[in-house]
């Protein structure tokens, strides 16, 4: 019977692994989708928030915010 939960208990944590990194790999994708968007200009700003200058500065700083915490967590995860 404990030889059951044992395997239940890691198909569960691998299932619930895989699970987290597809998440995670969505985010970024999303993130660097918007970023990319927003300094192309396919994704603006209204005026009133500071227009397509400021949708440009959040779009460099979603990028390169996105692509440091994939760095950080692969460190993380490596070390």
């Amino acid at each position: 019977m404990a030889k059951k939960r044992a395997r239940v208990n890691n198909s569960v944590d691998l299932i619930s692994s895989l699970v987290n990194v597809a998440l995670w790999l969505t985010g970024i994708i999303v993130s660097l989708s918007v970023g990319f968007a927003m300094t192309d200009g396919t994704l603006s700003l209204p005026r009133w928030l500071g227009g397509s200058l400021i949708a440009m500065l959040a779009g460099w700083i979603v990028i390169v915010l996105t692509l440091l915490s994939v760095l950080l967590a692969i460190f993380g995860k490596l070390r």
